[in-house]
C-alpha cells in the first residue's frame, strides 16, 4: 500500500520560499506520476505541479510556472516542491499525490488520475 507523507509546510512572509517534501513508501514508484494539489479555504483542490518519476518530465500549472520546481530523489523515495516568491494567494493545504500511470501535460491535471493522497500540509504566506 502506498503511503505519502507531506512536510515543511509553514508561516512565510510574501516573497519568501518553502520546500515541501513528500515522503513515498510501499512499492516502488518507477512507473510513476506524483503530483502536488493545493486547496484553499472555500476552493476546490487545484493542480499545483507533476512529475513522472522515471523520466522527470515536470508540468507546472500556469500560476506557479517560473516560482515553483517540482523535483524527485529516487534514492530516498522522495518528492519535492520548492517554492519561491511566495504570494499570499498561494495559501493553501498542499498535497501530495501518486498516480500509477505515467500521465502527461493534460492528464496530470486531473484529480481523477491519482490514486493515493497524502494528509497535507499548510501554507501560509502573509503580505
Amino acid at each position: 500500500q502506498v503511503q505519502l507523507v507531506e512536510s515543511g509546510g509553514g508561516l512565510v512572509q510574501a516573497g519568501g520560499s518553502l520546500r515541501l517534501s513528500c515522503a513515498a513508501s510501499g512499492r516502488t514508484f518507477s512507473g510513476y506520476t506524483m503530483g502536488w494539489f493545493r486547496q484553499a479555504p472555500g476552493k476546490l483542490r487545484a493542480f499545483v505541479a507533476a512529475i513522472r518519476w522515471s523520466s522527470s518530465s515536470t508540468y507546472y500549472s500556469d500560476s506557479v510556472k517560473g516560482r515553483f520546481t517540482i523535483s524527485r530523489d529516487s534514492a530516498k523515495n522522495t518528492v519535492y516542491l520548492e517554492m519561491n516568491s511566495l504570494k499570499p494567494e498561494d495559501t493553501a493545504v498542499y498535497y501530495c499525490a501518486a498516480s500509477r500511470r505515467l500521465l502527461g501535460s493534460v492528464s496530470s491535471r486531473q484529480l481523477g488520475e491519482y490514486h493515493d493522497w497524502g494528509q497535507g500540509t499548510q501554507v501560509t504566506v502573509s503580505s
